[in-house]
């Protein structure tokens, strides 16, 4: 079983810049998708041609922000949008998906912006969403939590660690909280792989060339709980898929 993750900062223009076939490349079972900026009036046609999958959607309150949609081949059990708490779910950041062997957090995390004026928000969704799927794991249950995650956890994460160490997205206070899931026993997939492989980003600027010159971050995750650890068998960054200034990220699963 394959899973990917996108934020695709956009979905309609995503479209225009090759989604569809990007899609039919990968061929992936479930596809989490993040910042499709989009209201329920607006999904594109295109997407009906998507024949193959079963679509949710989460819709920010505010128009042309945030988002997230869910593309799944199998039919899941159950689907829930947000995480139960309004000042987050007002912005379409979360869709839940159950399957018969695991539970899919899609997220879209909150970014700090610039001016570092939302970072106490950033850092509340991270412990509010730690109790709960912590608690969910706790329960027997295996959870998956993917999307982006709006932080890059170590040096080796981004190209330009010393210039970026008080830009939100690499601030101390952001990072510990990876350290925390990591602590608490969620896998960082790709890092269970590659603890040392240098120059993996999900994102780059659309300033500077900067994906060209691969001056990037690596904020986009798929991380586990340790009871599907044995179904794991790949996890992997696809930089060479354009459509967004972020590229896709996937697992793959055999149960």
């Amino acid at each position: 079983m394959k899973l990917i993750s996108w934020n695709v900062n956009g979905l309609r223009a995503a479209l225009r810049n090759g989604f569809s076939d990007a899609l039919n490349h990968i061929n992936p079972d479930i596809v989490c998708l993040q910042e499709i900026k989009l209201q329920r009036e607006q999904i594109p046609d295109e997407t009906e041609q998507l024949t193959d999958y079963h679509k949710f959607w989460n819709f920010a309150e505010r128009k042309g922000y945030s988002g997230a949609a869910v593309f799944t081949k199998s039919k899941p059990l159950k689907v829930t949008r947000g995480l139960g708490i309004e000042k987050f779910d007002n912005e379409g950041r979360v869709i839940v998906a159950e399957f018969r062997e695991f539970l899919l957090y899609n997220i879209y995390f909150p970014n700090g912006r610039r001016d570092h004026g939302r970072v106490d928000y950033k850092l509340e969704f991270y412990a509010e969403l730690l109790k709960i799927v912590n608690t969910r794991r706790d329960r027997g249950e295996r959870v998956i939590i993917t999307g982006d995650f709006n932080t890059a956890h170590k040096e080796i994460d981004l190209k330009n660690p010393e210039t970026n160490r008080k830009t939100s997205g690499f601030l101390p206070q952001e990072r510990e909280w990876i350290d925390r899931y990591l602590e608490n026993g969620w896998i960082d997939t790709f890092r269970h792989f590659y603890p040392d492989l240098k120059d993996q980003y999900t994102w780059w600027s659309y300033r500077f060339n900067a994906r060209k010159r691969n001056i990037g971050w690596r904020i986009d995750y798929f991380m586990i709980s340790e009871n599907l650890l044995p179904f794991l068998k790949e996890a992997f960054i696809l930089p060479d898929v354009m459509g967004s200034d972020h590229c896709p990220i996937g697992i793959e699963l055999k149960f």
